[in-house]
């Protein structure tokens, strides 16, 4: 497939961004830690403020634990919750009740500096007024796009004293992202359909991280409705008929049964094509650093050919 050439305004663009956005990454993650007091507004609108960087953190949503990791600061993670086994080196924590349901009285006991809950269902937030009863301080944040999940690294960085880890961990999943967005330039023709559960099927909306996964891949959402989780019936399925059926395997969806395998989905292009891929669900519907992952494996199953066997964001030659 012909590539678009881009205008002379996209490629001067480009080009600046090659030359100010290292200088400015260099000059974040030359910061010194943070000592003193920390502040950053969560996406409450709230201004969480702590005297000292947090040494002491809960997180409410595994990703938090993924982002700490990256930025080598897992001594500081206290506790998990009963789902979380990322990084491995966690296990050993205490196991403080679900995301949705946490021990309250648990989380208490063991004096974190610091809680962090990820936004996603609406009563999400309701476990945090629960902690704000016992004097905790708490942070809530929503991503539903890789702006929103690099804001969200940036302000846990700070909360932590150390942006400039923060600014590393963002410069290397920003490259990454930008490896796979120069293998696929000009395509993003093939539409996708991602199933978060079946049956009484749900698919990703373009409300959803997951839509951002597929546009960084070079593909295009199928379901033009703006919902987190779109509800489809069968017969919008196959008016959708996407190029690409996606679905995760996982909590919301854990014994799919393989679209060729469904009567009334043999029909559907991707089936027949043999376009249909399997994904783990903690990779894909997650927000987290580990969504670059995702976009990289999308990026593989629709652009086949541009793509060398095993190396992330490497075209052919």
């Amino acid at each position: 497939m012909k590539r678009a050439s881009s205008s002379p305004a996209t490629r001067s663009w480009a080009c600046l961004r090659r030359i100010w956005l290292p200088a400015l990454v260099l000059c974040l993650t030359t910061l010194p830690a943070l000592a003193g007091p920390v502040e950053i507004t969560d996406d409450l609108g709230r201004q969480v403020r702590l005297a000292a960087p947090a040494k002491r953190i809960v997180a409410l949503y595994g990703a938090f634990n993924e982002m700490l990791d990256g930025m080598a600061l897992t001594e500081r993670i206290t506790a998990r919750t009963q789902a979380d086994e990322l990084p491995a080196s966690i296990l050993d924590r205490p196991v403080i009740g679900t995301h949705m349901r946490p021990n309250v009285e648990m989380i208490v006991a063991l004096k974190p500096d610091l809680v962090l809950q990820m936004g996603g269902r609406a009563e999400a937030a309701a476990p945090l007024r629960d902690l704000e009863r016992f004097g905790l301080t708490t942070a809530f944040f929503e991503a539903r796009s890789f702006a929103e999940l690099f804001s969200v690294l940036q302000r846990l960085g700070v909360l932590c004293g150390e942006p400039g880890r923060a600014a590393t961990l963002e410069q290397s999943l920003r490259s990454r992202l930008e490896a796979v967005a120069r293998v696929v330039d000009g395509d993003g023709h093939s539409t996708v359909l991602f199933e978060i559960r079946y049956p009484n099927l749900l698919a990703a909306g373009r409300g959803s991280m997951i839509d951002d996964v597929i546009r960084a891949a070079g593909g295009k959402n199928a379901v033009p409705l703006d919902d987190k989780l779109a509800r489809l019936s069968e017969e919008e399925v196959f008016r959708l008929d996407p190029d690409a059926y996606v679905l995760q395997r996982g909590p919301m969806n854990r014994n799919p049964v393989p679209p060729g395998e469904r009567p009334n989905f043999k029909g559907l292009r991707a089936v027949r094509q043999g376009r249909v891929l399997v994904v783990d669900e903690l990779l894909f519907s997650r927000p987290g650093p580990r969504n670059v992952e995702a976009v990289e494996t999308l990026a593989r199953f629709l652009h086949p050919g541009r793509f060398q066997d095993g190396v992330k964001g490497s075209a052919k030659p």
